[in-house]
């Protein structure tokens, strides 16, 4: 019975190679929004230069990047997702469900999450606290929690200006509005000292209370497509939006970003992590698919290469921020080696 198990476990194992041989020979990949214009120079660059097709790049948001990844192994599956935060312990569980135990973390680089209007009004300079007064559907006023009252920027704050809150920014499954309301509204939530001591107390309410977006049309979520925001903002020069900082970067003839806690949304801010709203970027691999869709090795290899993530490389040039030099070394032997020692960080 067992020598019939065993060979049967591997006589699956050769169907299902050749099965993905024959059926693919594109490397298929979606996910965040933010990695995505990062992701296409690389695929389009690794096309040129390589013997294999370019890959095909879809944005579809972190959260439903990893949705689509976790499905399965196979031909008819996705074989790298970016995301613009780490996955979550959720996603590797629901992923290992659907047999896919094997997955290797990229780290791509920093990203800085930037609050941005037009450059034809005044530019902000706010506090994270001000963020969460703004758009936390439940604020601090008083010294009690209630319904988010504030109609204007200075019904936040005396300083800041008398005009409407309108802010456009991404929907739940994206990985920048993940990052957003941890890094900036929970951030600013808890220099409350009672909502901070919250945490300990009661997490599952101080997150409910710090994480959530108020619903009452101030926030208004604009989609995966963060060049829709950037055209809406270019419109109306009263309206502020949340990306990432490559969009700004790229956009800086138009848009600035506003300060926060006395820090601008630079490069060297963000590298040096001055600027209080700031990430890191990903992509993952599923294990199972290299060797058998063609081409996943070199594509790793070339997005993790000096020319192309480090210092002076092309990804900087959009907007990128490289990892230090001693970093990048490290993601680069772990990656092209495959390396699962990071998934003891959810065990």
């Amino acid at each position: 019975m067992k020598n019939f198990t065993k060979s049967l476990l591997t006589a699956t194992t050769i169907i299902l190679t050749a099965t993905m041989a024959q059926a693919r020979d594109q490397i298929r990949i979606v996910g965040s929004s933010t990695v995505y214009p990062f992701a296409t120079v690389v695929a389009e660059k690794f096309g040129i230069s390589t013997k294999f097709k370019t890959p095909v790049v879809e944005s579809t948001g972190s959260g439903g990047g990893l949705k689509i990844f976790c499905q399965g192994i196979g031909p008819s599956h996705v074989d790298i997702t970016n995301a613009s935060r780490r996955i979550k312990a959720k996603e590797v569980k629901k992923c290992a469900d659907n047999g896919i135990t094997e997955i290797t973390e990229v780290k791509v680089g920093y990203d800085g999450i930037v609050i941005a209007n037009s450059k034809s009004a005044p530019q902000m300079e706010i506090d994270r606290k001000h963020i969460w007064l703004a758009l936390g559907k439940n604020v601090m006023v008083n010294g009690s929690i209630v319904p988010n009252p504030h109609k204007t920027w200075k019904d936040v704050d005396p300083s800041l200006p008398d005009q409407k809150i309108e802010v456009l920014g991404p929907p739940p499954t994206s990985g920048t509005r993940d990052a957003f309301v941890e890094l900036a509204m929970q951030g600013g939530c808890k220099k409350f000292p009672e909502i901070k001591a919250m945490k300990k107390t009661d997490k599952k309410a101080f997150k409910k209370l710090c994480h959530t977006v108020r619903e009452d049309g101030v926030y208004i979520e604009a989609g995966e497509n963060d060049n829709l925001i950037i055209s809406k903002l270019e419109e109306n020069p009263k309206a502020f939006g949340v990306f990432g900082y490559s969009f700004l970067d790229q956009n800086k003839d138009k848009l600035q970003g506003s300060i926060v806690e006395d820090n601008a949304p630079t490069f060297e801010n963000i590298s040096s992590g001055k600027y209080p709203v700031s990430r890191s970027l990903f992509f993952y691999v599923k294990n199972a698919h290299v060797g058998n869709i063609p081409g996943i090795s070199e594509y790793i290899a070339e997005f993790t290469s000096e020319k192309s993530f480090g210092t002076g490389g092309y990804l900087q040039e959009k907007g990128l921020i490289p990892s230090p030099d001693p970093e990048r070394a490290e993601i680069r032997t772990n990656s092209l080696s495959l390396s699962l020692a990071w998934l003891a960080d959810f065990n």
